[in-house]
């Protein structure tokens, strides 16, 4: 415990060590849900009841849970292990005493613990400017199945991220197209992170609830608007909970496979 005590802080410290990625990533971030906000804002100017099962209040709420709930499950310092096994530097990783996922689960969590500060912070600066009336959840059970949502988009995420980060394995030149086409760009998109999923015609809706993507982000704000009745909450946890089997079991296995056809080049 003290060794990954250790990863944590040093992760930590790190994260600052790239100040500018660090602050683009937060502006992204904002900008997006300033995008958001004044969309859906405008939409609901005139209106008094509800549109696609949302009304002003939670709508604006989704917004700004968007800033929180990607703190917490996007934000990754595993896509960093796509750039290292390109370059051969997987090797001095290798030889040491660590456990591979362990040690990349404690950076990410290092990551999410400082942009869930920034995240609070900026929350709190945009309430006091843009004065929004938002929804808070106050059932306790809501509450604990949410919390547990995002246990289970953590677990996703972590998964995916490797995955995805394995391919240099094979393609050691598109390292980091993969991670920016399908991260950034797939995964964001397919989350919820630019809209309400919901939104989308019903048979896409359909199809997408059975991917792993809409427990990313989408699930856990539905929750917590306590816009899913119960039924629907432990269907979706459940979902959600076979993709973490299936995505770290996939992993694993790629990871095995990987290391068999690596090649540290140069090192």
């Amino acid at each position: 415990m003290k060794k990954f005590l250790s990863i944590f802080r040093i992760s930590f410290q790190q994260e600052f060590a790239y100040k500018l990625n660090f602050v683009m990533w937060r502006i992204r971030n904002v900008m997006q849900i300033l995008v958001f906000f004044f969309l859906w804002n405008a939409v609901f100017e005139n209106r008094t009841g509800d549109l696609l099962g949302y009304n002003k209040e939670k709508i604006l709420t989704y917004a700004f849970m968007l800033l929180v709930i990607r703190a917490i499950t996007l934000s990754s310092r595993s896509v960093d292990v796509s750039g290292q096994i390109s370059r051969g530097e997987l090797s001095n990783f290798l030889v040491k005493p660590v456990n591979f996922f362990k040690y990349w689960i404690t950076r990410d969590l290092s990551s999410k613990f400082l942009n869930i500060i920034f995240s609070l912070l900026e929350i709190t600066l945009l309430l006091i400017f843009l004065k929004p009336n938002l929804f808070f959840q106050t059932s306790f059970l809501y509450v604990v199945f949410f919390i547990i949502s995002i246990i289970v988009a953590i677990i996703i995420f972590f998964a995916i991220s490797m995955i995805i980060s394995f391919i240099p394995f094979w393609f050691p030149e598109i390292a980091w197209g993969s991670q920016f086409l399908f991260i950034v760009v797939v995964t964001e998109f397919l989350s919820g992170s630019f809209f309400p999923l919901d939104v989308l015609p019903m048979g896409v809706y359909k199809i997408l609830k059975i991917t792993p993507f809409p427990y990313l982000v989408f699930v856990p704000i539905k929750i917590y608007l306590g816009n899913l009745n119960y039924q629907e909450i432990l269907v979706s946890l459940g979902i959600g909970t076979i993709w973490c089997f299936i995505l770290l079991i996939i992993m694993k296995r790629i990871w095995l496979k990987g290391l068999k056809v690596y090649e540290a080049v140069g090192r």
